[in-house]
């Protein structure tokens, strides 16, 4: 499913350039949640970047879903995007003057799905984190779970292949934030979709098939 060989990030700052990421080899199969671990500044978030196609690497090579994401357009990344990849944050990222619905709802719609097929993928998708009673709300509503709850749910309505969660429990209390994970991991096994969890936290990366520790940009373990 996401198959990374001697992949390698340099920025450029100040003037000088700082290696994110080392030589990073990594199979990823169809269907695995993958916990990755490290502390800040071990290139966990520049690896989450490039494999949502936010970033590309400076040498070597990634595929996601047998696409090669160097031989893309930009066209043809942001389908690829659309389609395929979906992202959820610790900062929710709700638009506040939209309600739930409409939250869940806007990634159909930048798509151009027809509003025949929105209607009933948005109602499943919500149906399914709980939240069927809270469609006309808006965020500020909600508490920090039902919150998440909805980005979840908004990540899910694209019907993803690949779900990517960057401490998506960094801002909840430890019960809330495994209700989250255990809502993230029976979702993602009955669809089959491929999760990479970026985490600061053990428990939070119990919930996973297998973790892998990044230190200075290169896999430790």
């Amino acid at each position: 499913m996401i198959l990374l060989e001697k992949v390698t990030k340099v920025y450029r700052q100040d003037g000088q350039e700082v290696t994110a990421l080392r030589e990073i080899s990594l199979t990823i199969p169809k269907g695995e949640f993958l916990a990755i671990m490290g502390p800040s500044g071990s290139g966990k978030s520049t690896l989450l970047n490039l494999i949502g196609g936010l970033d590309q690497p400076t040498a070597g090579k990634l595929t996601i879903d047998g696409h090669s994401i160097s031989s893309l357009s930009d066209d043809e990344m942001t389908l690829l995007r659309r389609r395929t990849i979906a992202v959820i944050f610790q900062f929710f990222n709700l638009l506040p003057h939209l309600t739930v619905w409409e939250n869940v709802a806007l990634p159909l719609l930048l798509r151009g799905d027809s509003p025949v097929s929105i209607k009933p993928a948005v109602s499943k998708c919500l149906e399914a984190v709980g939240l069927s009673h809270r469609l006309g709300h808006r965020p500020h509503e909600l508490s920090g779970g039902e919150q998440q709850r909805v980005a979840i749910a908004r990540s899910l309505v694209i019907q993803p292949k690949v779900l990517l969660a960057d401490e998506p429990t960094g801002n909840l209390d430890s019960g809330v934030g495994g209700s989250i994970l255990n809502l993230i991991k029976t979702t993602s096994g009955q669809q089959a979709i491929t999760v990479i969890l970026a985490t600061h936290s053990p428990q939070a990366a119990s919930y996973a098939d297998r973790t892998i520790h990044l230190k200075d940009g290169m896999i430790c373990d």
